[in-house]
């Protein structure tokens, strides 16, 4: 249902937190039959992962422009 380019934005996500481990061990706590709970908690540490990430950069950031 999603379109094109959401739906190959989902999927690179899905793919990106089953390669962590924390990450795929959430995935699959459900057994076999991954539940929309565990793809949605995987999602949600993911975003925010990236999301601290890109706030220490641009911390580091503005930190370098004040010099």
């Amino acid at each position: 249902a999603l379109r094109e380019e959401d739906s190959i934005l989902f999927k690179k996500m899905l793919n990106e937190f089953q390669k962590e481990e924390q990450y795929s061990k959430a995935f699959s706590a459900k057994g076999e039959y991954n539940s929309t709970e565990s793809v949605f908690m995987a999602l949600i540490f993911q975003q925010q992962k990236m999301i601290s990430q890109l706030i220490d950069k641009l911390s580091k950031y503005k930190a370098n422009q004040k010099k």
